[in-house]
């Protein structure tokens, strides 16, 4: 009967995968590839996300606590063939389940995700602006590479230290910042280098993601400072001290 009703509420847009990846790309960053057991039919603009169920929802655990029950990630990649996701996940410090089992996961564990949700991905732009820290570049990188070639590129990235910053193919005109131990959150170095930024107007589009509180400091400084229109600015928080699943 619980598998029934688990069909009826979540079939038609659930699917299955192997994690054949878990390996480290930076000291804070985890790559992990899911294979799945069918092609992937459902549309994908890069930027969007699948969550990932760590808790039977049908469970009592998961009745109780159905914010438990799924965590949310950025499709870093999808293959060519439709048959393998691959994420980049950020291991900031915490204790929540969705980092429990990024930290985790191996490779035969299997998993069962929602597919694909969330409207940050590009639009058409004069130009485009990339603004955030760690968890901000695993949806800029695609974000960005499906980009036009000619298309103009700024922003800046923030990262604890050089090794810290994710390769991100592509990322033209993006500047490079690093805090050295100051807070990521409320941060005073990423909001520093882009009162810097040398933009082309206000007439592009922005795209600022991270810390909550960072990227509200970020919008109102573009729109007080810089006159950008809000509609303009896409803003996605991913997180923020003390709060779990906020994405």
């Amino acid at each position: 009967m619980a598998r029934t009703m688990r069909d009826r509420l979540f079939g038609k847009y659930a699917m299955e995968a192997t994690v054949t990846v878990a390996e480290q790309v930076t000291p804070t960053m985890r790559r992990i590839r899911l294979e799945t057991d069918q092609p992937v039919a459902f549309p994908y603009t890069p930027g969007q996300h699948i969550r990932i169920q760590l808790m039977d929802p049908l469970s009592m655990a998961g009745i109780l606590r159905p914010s438990e029950t799924l965590r949310t990630y950025t499709i870093w990649d999808l293959d060519p063939g439709r048959r393998a996701i691959e994420l980049r996940v950020h291991l900031y410090e915490g204790d929540g389940i969705g980092l429990n089992w990024a930290r985790t996961v191996r490779p035969g564990d299997r998993a069962t995700f929602w597919w694909p949700q969330g409207d940050f991905f590009t639009r058409e732009a004069g130009y485009h602006v990339f603004i955030g820290e760690e968890t901000a570049s695993a949806a800029f990188g695609p974000m960005i590479r499906a980009l036009d070639a000619a298309a103009e590129v700024y922003g800046v990235l923030e990262g604890e230290t050089p090794e810290h910053d994710l390769p991100m193919p592509g990322a033209r005109r993006l500047r490079r910042v690093h805090r050295h131990g100051a807070p990521a959150a409320s941060s005073q170095v990423l909001l520093g280098a882009v009162a810097e930024l040398d933009l082309p107007g206000n007439t592009g589009a922005a795209y600022v993601a991270g810390e909550a509180r960072t990227c509200r400091m970020v919008r109102d400084f573009l729109v007080r400072e810089r006159n950008w229109p809000r509609t303009s600015i896409k803003v996605k928080p991913f997180w923020t001290p003390d709060k779990r699943g906020l994405h």
